[in-house]
């Protein structure tokens, strides 16, 4: 009977401890994978564009947040698009080869951004990636890997003059965001890369999805040798079978993708630890690193912060900043996860991660909304009940007396959430300690002591884009190739000195893209760039403009201009052209299909026009070197957007002293 009363208070003793929310964290057992870090992705494509115009100190600012140790977001990793000239989400960045026979290692502001970066934290992983190639890649068709050694020398071309011209090591490199591989190509990849001497840069792949890149590793002992790292894009924290068979470094090389408000910050919180607990992901890396693009864009505000006014310098110091610091400022690249990290029981989730050298820190998650693939709300709702949690420390930590505490609380309710705060340590009693957590909470237990919540003070107040804007782009010298706020959709608009002019325009902006890119998206037949406050409805748009494409050249300035991105080949407004034909047009879209006007211009190539259009109300009116061509009735269309200059083509065209007045 006895024996009896033993076996029932065990199994009662057995079953009461299955219902206690406890969890041991313990090194014993040995260590998990060794974490890579967290960051942030500028490109895929043009999202960090409005950055570089902010003035100081706030453009210091913005990237203090991003990147600055023990301050704010702490990024461990910076991703950069390798320009294509093409767009490639939210804009175009430009080719350091627009052609064949052309080079230069300063177009562009990614190069500038590494730099920053690196500035503040000399230990971050630089990364880079083509989402897009210039049209001569392909030779004129749009798949680079039929020319395998032409793409390789171009990409390892980047990596080199990254370094030759900016000292700035890349560390990674991938092979075409989000299309298929090549095999061949990912191995002559690797072979030139070492001819060049560039041994320790390691090979992403796909930026895509697991498969098929994970069974064509196991199949290809030489793909394998070459890949070090498998790559997934929104993978919703779970991997397959077979990447984990084949023992790569596995990483969420783009996730998030989400709108930053509360709920974005709690989605992001779920990406960072359960990409570990569920899918062994050691690295994740944020789409987009800084919403600096126009928010009528797509995907506006989709970035850890948001910085979308250098007119105004005002900005957003969002929730994903502070979520991401829960664990860059207590985790570096080459810490250990502990094999002992998992799902609490009520909801949620933990990870822990050691130096090896005494430090632990555990964070902790209980977001209630899901995130299978982290996109903008509305989400699903994901179970999770407040619940009291006890962590036994084990192994070598099992001598820790305290943990330092820092807790964010998303408050969906009454709108007062609280973010990074320091709380007092916790005391940790006979190797174990318990924490009471509510729902949407995130916390850090750490034996680390260095974190801050860093503070500048407050950005000026938010402002619209100013209603009379000019620019005559007459910068000797200028700091990027890329004149403020224009934003290029189609094409590449860069600063041009044209000395061969002895007149008025000796510094131009120049159309320069001659070829359609092989593209990520589908781009414009025309080449466009936009301008101002997608809320502009009446206003006059004036630039002077030069065509340098003989017979078939043609040239547009344009108002309320509605689209960007992947949508831009479907932009409509109001488009005012002339052609080196000595012809004009009016139409309703970029394609110029919806015809409102056309006749006699008398213009031609390689002469300077000023073009004026004015759009109030339901009329529109265009002027050429100061006389009224043509009047127009505007029945349909858009009622609000950008101002825009373009060509008809890609091909070689000028502007000059461009102006914005909008009157609402």
């Amino acid at each position: 009977m006895r024996c009896k009363l033993v076996v029932i208070y065990g199994l009662l003793f057995l079953f009461c401890l299955s219902l206690c929310d406890d969890y041991t964290l313990d090194d014993k057992p040995g260590l998990g994978r060794t974490f890579d870090g967290i960051g942030g992705l500028s490109g895929g494509g043009a999202t960090s564009r409005l950055l570089v115009n902010y003035a100081e100190p706030f453009r210091s600012q913005i990237l203090d947040y991003l990147f600055k140790p023990n301050f704010g977001a702490s990024l461990h990793i910076l991703k950069v698009e390798i320009g294509g000239d093409a767009q490639t989400t939210d804009g175009t960045e430009p080719s350091h080869m627009h052609y064949e026979d052309d080079e230069n290692y300063f177009r562009g502001y990614e190069w500038w951004l590494m730099r920053e970066a690196k500035k503040r934290n000399p230990n971050i992983t630089l990364i880079g990636l083509p989402w897009a190639f210039p049209g001569w890649i392909g030779q004129g068709e749009n798949w680079p890997y039929d020319y395998p050694d032409i793409t390789a020398n171009y990409v390892v071309s980047w990596i080199v003059g990254a370094k030759q011209y900016h000292d700035l090591d890349i560390q990674y490199v991938g092979i075409w965001n989000e299309r298929n591989f090549n095999s061949k190509y990912i191995k002559l990849l690797r072979y030139t890369l070492d001819k060049a001497g560039l041994n320790g840069v390691k090979i992403i792949a796909s930026d895509n999805l697991w498969e098929p890149i994970t069974s064509s590793v196991l199949q290809d002992v030489e793909l394998s040798n070459a890949v070090d790292v498998i790559g997934a894009h929104y993978p919703g924290t779970n991997t397959v079978a077979e990447a984990l068979k084949s023992g790569k470094t596995l990483w969420s090389s783009e996730d998030y993708s989400t709108f930053n408000d509360e709920v974005g910050g709690g989605c992001w919180a779920r990406i960072l630890n359960q990409n570990y607990v569920n899918g062994m992901m050691t690295a994740t890396i944020s789409w987009n690193l800084v919403a600096s693009y126009y928010e009528k864009l797509p995907f506006g505000r989709d970035g850890l912060m948001t910085a979308e006014e250098p007119w105004s310098g005002h900005y957003v110091v969002e929730s994903p900043i502070w979520i991401t610091a829960h664990t860059t400022q207590f985790s570096q690249p080459g810490w250990s996860y502990l094999q002992t990290v998992g799902h609490l029981k009520s909801g949620g989730s933990y990870v822990a991660l050691t130096d090896r050298h005494g430090n632990l820190t555990v964070v902790i998650e209980t977001m209630t909304h899901d995130h299978s693939v982290c996109v903008r709300p509305p989400l699903p709702y994901y179970k999770v009940t407040p619940q009291t949690a006890t962590f036994h420390l084990s192994g070598s930590f099992a001598s820790i007396s305290q943990l330092q505490v820092w807790k964010s609380r998303l408050d969906f309710k009454t709108g007062k959430p609280v973010f990074f705060q320091k709380l007092d340590p916790v005391k940790v009693s006979d190797g174990s300690f318990s924490l009471s957590l509510d729902v949407d909470e995130v916390y850090t237990l750490t034996t680390i002591t260095t974190a801050q919540k860093g503070t500048h003070p407050d950005p000026p107040p938010s402002a619209p884009f100013p209603k009379l804007y000019k620019d005559d782009f007459n910068v000797q010298k200028p700091a990027f190739s890329e004149a403020p706020h224009f934003a290029d959709q189609t094409g590449v608009f860069e600063y041009f000195n044209n000395f061969s002019d002895a007149g008025p325009h000796v510094y131009t902006l120049r159309q320069v893209v001659t070829q359609r890119p092989v593209t990520w998206v589908t781009d414009a037949d025309q080449t466009i760039s936009v301008i101002g406050d997608y809320s502009w409805h009446n206003m006059t748009v004036t630039c002077d403009v030069f065509m340098e494409k003989a017979k078939t050249g043609g040239a547009f300035i344009a108002a309320r201009a509605d689209k960007g991105g992947g949508q831009v080949r479907n932009t409509k407004g109001v488009f005012y052209w002339v052609y080196a034909d000595g012809t004009y047009k009016v139409s309703r879209d970029i394609k110029g299909e919806t015809v409102l006007a056309k006749g006699k211009s008398g213009t031609s190539s390689y002469r300077w026009y000023t073009l004026s259009l004015t759009v109030k109300e339901d009329r529109a009116v265009g002027m050429l070197d100061g006389s009224t061509l043509w009047e127009v009735g505007l029945l349909f269309g858009p009622k609000t957007g950008w101002a825009a200059i373009g060509t008809a083509s890609f091909e070689l065209a000028q502007f000059d002293n461009f102006s914005v007045e909008a009157d609402q």
